[in-house]
């Protein structure tokens, strides 16, 4: 399968402080690159547990005894650990984002470079695609997708020409989409436009920010005292998000103080923000917006 070097492999596995019979996790297992460092640092009696909602991801399944991988959303962390009877683990990896397989893979509708169906589901299962939030979204609800996912100051304006486009007939591929929007892409521009749309819709498709403030929350109850969070976001909403909830334990406002002005949060930060080096953006430059964040259970 055509799964690139995973993102900040060294630097986010050595944010997990391994210990060598210690449970982890790897929410996003992809190609398995970080799941592999981590089996490497394990002993005899450690243990990995990995997700991927994503069908293709099980080709690239590892065999090791310590090993499990889980077919599922993350965002069902705790259901899915307690039913292989995990109630604590020491560290959890996430590298958030689309996998460089699932962009490369024409038909999946990832990708700028090809023409595709509308689909961009992580997972076959899930209900709503890109063709149904095209075709079947109000102004409403598309506008504010535009806006608030990809940061599109023209939302307004492109969910009007969508909705009257889509009148006149079904708009069913990228390149379809790409048409109804050609005002809107200037020679110049066109590639990071057409990015920023296809982020947005794919967000929504997949419910990246519902799933993301769901996982974090569920990471305090798992996680042991000690226990790390290293986690790879790549869009500035989800960095803000786990910024602040290792901050403050919350994705809005400030945590709250008892009488003494002690706050209750359930991470302390370790390090400051870390990025890729030049020389890693320049082999992988999927990694250009990488950002890690590494948190530890108080």
């Amino acid at each position: 399968m055509s799964y690139h070097n995973p993102v900040l492999l060294k630097e986010s596995v050595d944010g997990l402080n391994i210990k060598e019979d210690g449970v982890y996790v790897d929410v996003t297992f992809g190609g398995g690159g970080h799941s592999r460092e981590i089996l490497k640092r394990l002993g005899g009696n450690g243990k990995l547990f990995a997700f991927d909602q994503d069908e293709d991801a099980l080709a690239n399944v590892i065999e090791d005894d310590r090993f499990n991988l889980i077919n599922e959303n993350f965002r069902y962390i705790k259901q899915f650990l307690k039913f292989y009877g995990i109630r604590k683990v020491d560290g959890i990896l996430a590298d958030f984002g689309v996998s460089s397989h699932q962009f490369d893979k024409a038909e999946r509708g990832f990708s700028t470079r090809f023409n595709a169906d509308l689909d961009m589901r992580m997972s076959k299962k899930n209900m709503v695609s890109a063709y149904s939030v095209v075709n079947e979204y109000s102004f409403d609800d598309l506008r504010k997708v535009l806006f608030q996912y990809g940061d599109l100051r023209n939302a307004n304006a492109m969910a009007n020409k969508i909705i009257e486009k889509r009148e006149e007939a079904k708009i069913k591929t990228t390149e379809g989409l790409k048409e109804v929007l050609k005002q809107f892409l200037p020679q110049h521009k066109e590639h990071k436009i057409l990015a920023q749309i296809y982020q947005a819709i794919r967000i929504e498709v997949n419910q990246e920010v519902q799933v993301l403030e769901e996982f974090l929350l569920q990471t305090p109850d798992l996680l042991e005292t000690g226990g790390r969070l290293s986690a790879i976001s790549y869009h500035s909403l989800e960095d803000r998000l786990v910024k602040r909830f290792i901050r403050a334990g919350q994705f809005e406002g400030e945590p709250e103080k008892d009488f003494y002005g002690n706050v209750d949060v359930p991470f302390k930060k370790v390090g400051g923000l870390i990025v890729p080096s030049k020389e890693e953006i320049k082999e992988n430059n999927r990694a250009r917006s990488a950002k890690l964040r590494i948190g530890v259970k108080l």
